[in-house]
């Protein structure tokens, strides 16, 4: 279920980006779900959902890449 959202959310990411984006979800899902209640805290604290998405996405880099490493 949690892909279907993912996937729907991301409609607009080009497929391949998606489906790589779509594995990491699958091997570590509470890294995703700590990024998204991230972004959603900071969007109810009054910044822009791009800004804050950038700025946890920085956040979080090294862990995203530690994931692509393991692929």
């Amino acid at each position: 279920m949690l892909r279907q959202i993912a996937r729907f959310r991301m409609k607009n990411v080009p497929a391949e980006r998606r489906e790589q984006l779509l594995s990491y979800l699958e091997k570590d899902p509470n890294l995703f779900k700590k990024i998204g209640a991230e972004i959603e805290r900071r969007k109810k604290g009054g910044e822009s959902e791009m800004r804050a998405t950038m700025e946890v996405m920085k956040k979080y880099r090294a862990d995203i890449a530690a994931l692509e490493a393991r692929s």
